[in-house]
This record gives structure tokens, C-alpha cells and sequence, in this order.
């Protein structure tokens, strides 16, 4: 089921809702709606899934598969009668982890290869969006591969900092061992 934003009388824009919440808004005809995946706002009758609060008489919301229908996963994606939300808690983000992941490296090291967090981003901006729309499974789906974005780009940073430290030890570890060889030949003499 879709959540949707609307224009109230004043102009001002209110939402998410669905659509039995909608009809508890006291949406008419001519409100103007929009849910994800619309190209514009649309008047609220001439969405198919909320003409029935338009019908004369009281409906029921137009009825789902009364299977669930089974992601690439195996999980179920929507539970009929029964709001997925109320059910599970929204899924982790990752939005400020794979931010840190993405700008502390490349800050401290240069790295470019800590950019790969940019993908964590995007990933993580999507759970919110889908888990208020009602798609929980898209949800769960967008915080698994936003945490594997973020794991990745924070190994390749530490990665980067291990290099730099290995790198500092050996090249002064050679100039230590170069200036000590020196004195001893100054000694030596």
C-alpha cells in the first residue's frame, strides 16, 4: 500500500499517509496527491488506488493478492491486512556511517578508493524513503548493501592508514639506521 503526500487547502503540502488515512484527512476529489513513483501531483479521484473514498458509500481499500507476493530474497513483501510498519521497526540506515566513511579517509589519506562510501550514501538515503512508502523489503534490501557499501569503504580506509603508517616506520626506520650507521663510522675514525 502507498503513502501519500497531499496539497491541503492552504497550499501546504502534508504527508505520508495512506489512503484510509487520507480519508480520515478529509481528502476530497480535487486535492491534489502524489506517492513515489508518480511523474506529478494527480487529483486524488483520479488515482486508481483512492477512488474508492470517493464512492458513495464506504469501501473497503481495493483488496491485495491474498498470497504475499516473495522477493529475490525469499522474503515476503507485503502481509495482507496488516501494516508491515506496525510490525517491524524501519532498518538501520548506515547514513551517517558510510558519510564518515567517505570523507574522514579521504581527508586524512587522499585516498580516492574511500569514495566507494558514496555508494553506502546512496544506499542508506533510500531505506528511510522506502520504509515510509510501506516497502519493507525494499527497505531491508537498500541497509543491507548501504552496511556492505560502508564495511567496504571503511576497510579500504583502514587499509590506506595501515599503508601510511608501515610506509613512515620503514622510511624513517631507514633514515634512523642510515644516520646511526654514520656515526659509527664518525666514532670509528
Amino acid at each position: 500500500m502507498n503513502r501519500y503526500f497531499y496539497i491541503d487547502a492552504e497550499g501546504n503540502q502534508k504527508g505520508t499517509f495512506t489512503a484510509l488515512e487520507l480519508k480520515q484527512e478529509s481528502v476530497k476529489r480535487d486535492t491534489l496527491v502524489w506517492t513515489q513513483g508518480m511523474e506529478q501531483w494527480k487529483r486524488a479521484e483520479e488515482v486508481d488506488e483512492l477512488r474508492y473514498l470517493f464512492s458513495g458509500t464506504y469501501q473497503e481499500a481495493p483488496s491485495y493478492p491474498a498470497q504475499p507476493v516473495q522477493s529475490p530474497g525469499g522474503q515476503a513483501s507485503y502481509a495482507p491486512g496488516i501494516d508491515e510498519r506496525e510490525q517491524r521497526p524501519m532498518p538501520k540506515t548506515w547514513l551517517v556511517e558510510s558519510i564518515l566513511v567517505t570523507i574522514l579517509p579521504f581527508m586524512l589519506c587522499g585516498s580516492f578508493l574511500s569514495l566507494l562510501g558514496i555508494i553506502g550514501i546512496v544506499y542508506a538515503a533510500q531505506v528511510e524513503s522506502f520504509y515510509n512508502r510501506g516497502d519493507y523489503v525494499a527497505a531491508a534490501e537498500s541497509s543491507r548493501s548501504a552496511g556492505k557499501w560502508t564495511r567496504i569503504a571503511m576497510w579500504i580506509a583502514i587499509g590506506w592508514v595501515l599503508l601510511f603508517v608501515i610506509g613512515m616506520i620503514l622510511i624513517f626506520g631507514i633514515i634512523g639506521w642510515a644516520g646511526f650507521s654514520e656515526m659509527g663510522n664518525m666514532i670509528e675514525m
